[in-house]
């Protein structure tokens, strides 16, 4: 072969290598950071860069997108002299590549032991209540202390969460054992606050019930009022309208007596001071027709005038105050006959209401065993 095409061959194969060595095609969200003998040079940007071939090369390739990195659970005692395991997740990003390559070995080593330590100092000065209830603050600490530490890394720290803290076994069977006593508290509390409700609408149903029977009970009587008063008022007005005398009603009174005991609530009864009276009124009113007697017929004139030497008038004249005299007897028997109806009545009343005060005690007129 000819040396000349040899040297061609060759020629070519190294402008070939030469120029492939000096493209350098950057993806999207990296950065490569070049070297020229051993000394930074340049950051690489996304697309196509040209380097010199043999004198440049690139050292690190770096991700500038936002990543996420989750720490291993640490030991971290707190203020009471507990062990809790804490969890981290932190979320970064890169803003400075050249800084991220050569102002730390290792950032992510780095960032988790800033981590670590800052978490032990803001948890030793909290108690265990405190550290599971504040985790906004740990938080915002946290992320204040690595944003100043990272800044000069070429790091940006944008946010820390804590994933999990983990007591230990007997203090989350302590913690266990108040939360199911403060829910029993509280299903007590609500319970009581129930019933004390439902008592509470119970009675003021009742004290309405109340209320409105008794204002039934009232505008009842009220009605039954008027209702006996205009009956008073028509029977007074008839009264007066036929004009009864007093014989009439006495004797309406006589014939009321006996019904003023007929309640069964009836403990006992009093006897009116107007009964003689109306006794009186109707043997007065009974004694006055008995001596009226039936009308006689009237007697011829010659009959009522008697020649002098007649004793047949003489001998009628007693006969006629035998009459007037028996007439009298029976108004008198009439009247104690009233008195002793009334009296019986009064005495039925007696015993009817003794009877209905003692249930045992037999009743007038019937035997023990009927």
């Amino acid at each position: 072969m000819d040396p000349f095409v040899v040297l061609a061959l060759v020629a070519a194969i190294v402008v070939v290598f030469l120029v492939a060595s000096s493209v350098r095609i950057v993806p999207q969200a990296r950065r490569y950071n070049v070297e020229r003998f051993g000394r930074y040079r340049r950051t690489l940007q996304p697309g196509l860069n040209l380097v010199v071939p043999v004198a440049d090369r690139i050292n690190t390739k770096l991700d500038v997108r936002e990543q996420v990195y989750s720490s291993d659970p640490r030991p971290v005692i707190t203020e009471d002299n507990l062990v809790v395991n804490i969890d981290t997740v932190l979320y970064y990003q890169i803003t400075d590549p050249r800084a991220a390559a050569y102002e730390v070995a290792d950032y992510l080593q780095a960032i988790d032991q800033l981590t670590v330590t800052t978490l032990r100092n803001v948890i030793g000065s909290m108690d265990l209540e405190e550290t599971l209830t504040s985790r906004e603050e740990i938080n915002s600490r946290l992320r204040a202390v690595l944003d100043d530490a990272t800044g000069k890394w070429g790091i940006r720290v944008n946010r820390v969460e804590i994933k999990a803290i983990d007591p230990p076994h007997t203090i989350k069977e302590a913690m266990e054992k108040q939360m199911r006593a403060e829910r029993d508290k509280r299903a007590a509390i609500l319970h009581a606050e129930g019933e004390r409700q439902a008592k509470i609408l119970t009675a003021e149903g009742t004290k309405q019930k109340d209320i409105l029977e008794a204002q039934g009970t009232q505008q009842a009587m009220i009605l039954r009022a008027d209702g006996e008063a205009k009956a008073v008022e028509l029977v007074f007005q008839a009264v007066h309208r036929n004009n009864a005398d007093a014989k009439i009603l006495a004797y309406k009174y006589l014939e009321t007596l006996p019904h003023l005991a007929n309640s069964d609530n009836n403990t006992f009864w009093v006897i009116p001071g107007e009964l003689t009276e109306a006794i009186r009124t109707v043997t007065t009113a009974f004694g006055d027709q008995s001596a009226a007697g039936p009308p006689q017929p009237a007697q011829p004139e010659e009959a009522t005038t008697a020649a002098p030497g007649d004793t047949s008038y003489e001998s009628r004249t007693p006969e006629l105050g035998a009459a007037g005299s028996t007439a009298a007897l029976d108004a008198v028997a009439a009247a104690d006959e009233a008195g002793r109806q009334a009296a019986a009545a009064v005495s039925d009343a007696k015993a009817e209401a003794e009877a209905a005060k003692s249930p045992q005690t037999p009743r007038r007129g019937q035997t023990p065993g009927g």
